[in-house]
């Protein structure tokens, strides 16, 4: 069954794939009015899993993918991303509608409201870290829920931008 559209947001220890990890991929798939998330980690973050989530989207959405998570997907699973769909980065709609900053930054300005609203990045290496040494669940719900937000989110974003 085809996916007309697809939304995807990762998480990880740092900005560099160089000498970061990869801890999580949210892939939000498009139903309708509905999103079936997809949030690989740990054994389940391999490039096959992602392949496999995204072999029938037609296109992909992402919020400074071009720059942030297609390349740290490329150096770490040796997975193109675009060379398995389509992709737009939603970034560079933001910016010709003078929305400039992260992700989080423009929800503040259109009134997409989140869960956990004050949390960030580094909350989301620090329970990764949690999860990983202690085998805190709580930590990694935490981080699952954050990630789920932000895929979630990139939807309402593309609807707000009425973006095809």
């Amino acid at each position: 069954m085809r996916v007309k559209r697809a939304y995807l947001d990762i998480e990880t220890t740092g900005l560099s794939p160089l000498n970061s990890r990869l801890t999580v991929i949210g892939i939000g798939l498009e139903f309708d009015v509905n999103i079936r998330l997809h949030q690989l980690f740990g054994d389940d973050l391999t490039s096959e899993a992602v392949c496999n989530v995204l072999q029938d989207v037609e296109r992909l959405y992402t919020y400074n993918g071009n720059r942030f998570d297609l390349p740290f997907i490329k150096s770490r699973l040796k997975v193109d991303i675009k060379r398995v769909c389509r992709h737009t980065d939603l970034m560079y709609s933001c910016w010709r509608q003078g929305l400039k900053g992260g992700l989080k930054r423009v929800e503040q300005v259109l009134g997409i409201t989140r869960e956990l609203p004050d949390v960030g990045g580094l909350d989301a290496v620090r329970w990764w870290m949690q999860y990983e040494r202690n085998g805190d669940a709580e930590a990694l719900d935490l981080l699952l829920r954050y990630n789920g937000e932000d895929v979630e989110n990139l939807k309402k974003l593309r609807e707000w931008l009425n973006v095809s």
